[in-house]
């Protein structure tokens, strides 16, 4: 079921979903982890923004080879538990809403890292328009989301509530992968790669769980 809600609603029920976000098996989340991995992205010396941290799944695996990282999120639950997890000299954490201005200066990054956020949002341009006004030229954003091949047939992140024990959805909006490209494209980026990512194991006649991006700003 996609449904519309505020924004606060969507913070709200990752507040929620923090307490057990780690615990449960999530199939979508742990293979992200691994085409964050998987893809051919220089990290190493470089100044990173991972938007949308998490519990900080990433963020140590990004910080080991980063000069700097700034992380996001704007779950304060979430954010607690990353903060709880990295405790790295070259890693600032900042809760914050991506549909926002950053809190980056323009042309001061050289990689920014979005992960399993993008359903979340409805009007995509302004996300992509802040990552490529960070990026300094030849900067790369890598994106990885839910495959909208998944939406259309209903996924969509959702959770056992620890509380009620009833399942909880998180807004969602159906996003084709056109709509991914064209918008990186209006904004002066280049496509690198595009890879859909499938479980181990499965068919390739079985559905992608995810897509993702990596992209780089031109000069």
């Amino acid at each position: 079921m996609i449904h519309n809600e505020n924004k606060s609603d969507v913070a709200a029920a990752y507040d929620q979903w923090a307490e057990t976000y780690d615990v449960v098996q999530n199939q979508t989340r742990d293979l992200a982890g691994e085409a964050l991995r998987r893809t051919d992205i220089r990290i190493a010396g470089r100044k990173v923004v991972e938007v949308g941290c998490g519990t900080g799944r990433n963020t140590g695996w990004l910080a080991d080879q980063a000069a700097e990282l700034l992380a996001l999120d704007f779950s304060a639950e979430m954010l607690a538990r990353a903060r709880g997890r990295v405790n790295a000299a070259n890693v600032r954490f900042a809760q914050h809403d991506a549909r926002e201005p950053w809190p980056v200066e323009s042309n001061s990054v050289d990689l920014v890292v979005m992960m399993l956020i993008l359903e979340h949002v409805e009007n995509l341009k302004p996300v992509f328009a802040e990552a490529s006004r960070v990026l300094a030229a030849g900067g790369e954003f890598f994106l990885c989301e839910l495959h909208p091949m998944r939406q259309l047939t209903g996924g969509q992140a959702q959770f056992s509530n620890s509380r009620t024990g009833e399942r909880q959805l998180v807004t969602a909006f159906i996003h084709d992968v056109s709509d991914y490209v064209n918008t990186a494209l209006s904004v002066g980026f280049e496509l690198q790669r595009l890879d859909e990512w499938r479980d181990d194991g499965v068919l390739p006649t079985e559905m992608p769980r995810l897509l993702s991006l990596l992209l780089r700003i031109g000069s």
